[in-house]
């Protein structure tokens, strides 16, 4: 296939990608059955929905998609001993993992027992002291005081700490990838249990717990009881799914689908804190879960208090959140600052190793372990590749990884470990974290390498850039995006439409804080566009765009709103650009 509009080599060093042959009949065929407009025809054509399945994959119910709690293996078990629990007024300790997906799902149980009168008490790891899941001292501490503990997004590998819990019945709610065996629970929920047919296993722990509110909800109503309103807490369930990297597809599209709708109602104490503080003036979206509300709700587990996310969205006191709020935004600025440092040196040393191996990798002493996943995460965004980042404290590191499409990292770290190279390890296709000795970092990261040799990783270049198809800026209407958010929300597995403006003058040009740019660009024809590049002057568009001298580019990346002062204006994020005529 030919480069899309000529561009095989842009500013950025990628080959731009438009729609196959296929896809543009398929549009053809979408845009003439349903009077669709043609951008979002070709972004349905890509996603292989067929003419009489269009109106029903735009407007996705619930009641349609949602599966059966009780598919999954000890659901049943698990909401049964729930509402035992409840109705017998037993003492509940809720452990949960210090990220949104755990905190998260602390909140659903809380905000459900509220309802009934009820409260837990709530523990949260402390990520550099403790380090991820149930420890022995802890559960052993909490069994002490408590009839039930659930471990929510955590626990399926944790056999020792859940034996340690002595008194006290154990119930597991996660989505990380099982073992061979499981620890002694009364139930452990996993959609990744090995004796799982993986139908569910693109569930975050999130909606794992919703799953089993909505069991427990049914139990209720077989003993003529009623429980709370679920649909209401699909906020969190949301937030959860996007911040957790879950495929935006099947169930997990409509749950967000819905989870922003009741967002936007503004209902939950904590997500009100939490939007406020940073400056959210319009109903959120998937992007805004993902990159503004996430970050902030993680901030508190990396370089804070463990447990300051979870508190706030659980809290119903507006004042207390308010406070948990401007904490979290004060942790999340300084999370950038070390960010940035590590970053940095990770690159540099990941450079001069290679970045054409099927992984890669850095580690280094003093590296923050509440920043090495984030760290990974933009090293496997510029290299296409699998990458770890682990940070040292003496002889004991803590790192943390991403994988890209089609490699299963948490199967190869899970392998690693049961080898005998890592101390620990675990996690989930896209995401995994693992605890190593100096002495095992060469020979873990060596045999690491292969075995994601062995699933394809290192077999690409840098990812080409994907375009949905050509429009002008005249058609780059807010009606044209909001019909494009029909077929949202998007994020993992679900990438958000990109469309190419061809053979533009760049109008206007400012740089934006220290690495971000502000421009304009235009045809000549129809009024400006703006456009919005973050991280410009990170690499090598900033200089390129702001030292333009009348140079016109074809320009990609994806539309959308920019509410200020009550006024909304469409907005180009703009991912790419190539010279025009080259």
């Amino acid at each position: 296939m030919s480069a899309f509009l000529g561009v095989e080599n842009s500013l950025t060093g990628r080959r731009w990608v438009g729609p196959g042959l296929a896809v543009e009949r398929q549009a053809d065929l979408l845009e003439q059955a349903t009077a669709l407009p043609r951008a979002l025809a070709q972004v349905l054509a890509r996603r292989g929905v067929e003419p009489a399945e269009a109106q029903a994959f735009l407007d996705p119910k619930l009641r349609d998609l949602l599966p059966d709690p009780r598919q999954m293996r000890d659901m049943d078990k698990a909401a049964a001993r729930l509402l035992q629990a409840l109705n017998k007024r037993e003492r509940i300790a809720i452990f949960a993992d210090y990220d949104v997906d755990g905190g998260s799902s602390a909140a659903l149980l809380i905000a459900w027992l509220r309802h009934f009168g009820r409260q837990a008490t709530l523990y949260v790891p402390d990520r550099i002291d403790e380090g991820y899941g149930p420890n022995e001292p802890a559960m052993a501490a909490l069994a002490r005081d408590h009839d039930l503990i659930l471990c929510v997004d955590c626990g399926t590998l944790s056999h020792g700490p859940i034996a340690a819990a002595k008194g006290a019945d154990v119930v597991v709610l996660d989505h990380h990838l099982g073992g061979e065996t499981l620890p002694d629970a009364v139930a452990v929920v996993n959609p990744n249990r090995q004796d799982e047919d993986g139908t569910l296993g693109h569930l975050c722990a999130a909606a794992v717990v919703f799953l089993c509110l909505v069991e427990a909800g049914r139990q209720l109503r077989e003993a003529g009881e009623r429980g709370p309103d679920l649909m209401a807490l699909l906020d969190l369930v949301a937030l959860a799914t996007v911040a957790d990297v879950a495929p935006l597809t099947g169930v997990n599209r409509a749950l967000v689908r819905q989870g922003l709708k009741v967002m936007a109602a503004r209902q939950r104490t904590g997500l009100v804190a939490l939007c406020d503080a940073a400056r959210l003036d319009s109903a959120p979206a998937a992007y805004h879960l993902g990159f503004v509300l996430g970050p902030r709700v993680n901030a508190g587990g990396r370089i804070g208090k463990a447990d300051l996310g979870a508190r706030l969205l659980s809290t119903d006191n507006p004042a207390e959140a308010k406070a948990m709020a401007d904490r979290l935004e004060e942790l999340n600025a300084d999370r950038r600052e070390i960010e940035a440092a590590v970053r940095a040196a990770a690159l540099a040393q990941a450079e001069e190793r290679g970045l054409d191996a099927p992984l890669v990798w850095a580690a280094g002493e003093g590296w923050h372990p509440g920043v090495v996943g984030i760290v990974a995460s933009r090293l496997k965004e510029l290299t296409n590749r699998p990458a770890i980042v682990i940070g040292f404290d003496g002889d004991d590191g803590k790192g943390s990884g991403r994988s890209v499409a089609g490699v299963d990292l948490g199967a190869s770290i899970h392998k690693l470990a049961a080898e005998g190279h890592l101390i620990k390890g675990g996690g989930h296709r896209m995401a995994a974290g693992l605890s190593l000795t100096r002495a095992q970092l060469e020979p873990a990261m060596e045999r690491l390498s292969e075995l994601l040799a062995r699933q394809g990783a290192g077999d690409a270049g840098p990812a080409d850039l994907r375009c949905d198809g050509a429009l002008m800026p005249g058609a780059a209407t807010p009606d044209l995006v909001t019909r494009l958010e029909e077929a949202g929300p998007y994020g993992a597995s679900a990438p958000a439409p990109r469309f190419a403006f061809p053979d533009m003058a760049i109008r206007f040009a400012k740089r934006a804080g220290e690495s971000h740019l502000r421009l304009s660009f235009s045809d000549g024809i129809t009024p400006p566009l703006d456009a919005i590049v973050f991280g410009a002057f990170d690499g090598p568009l900033g200089n390129a765009l702001m030292d333009h001298g009348g140079a016109r580019f074809h320009l990609a990346g994806k539309l959308d709103i920019n509410t200020w002062g009550g006024r909304q204006k469409v907005q180009l994020r703009l991912d790419d650009a190539a010279h025009a005529h080259d």
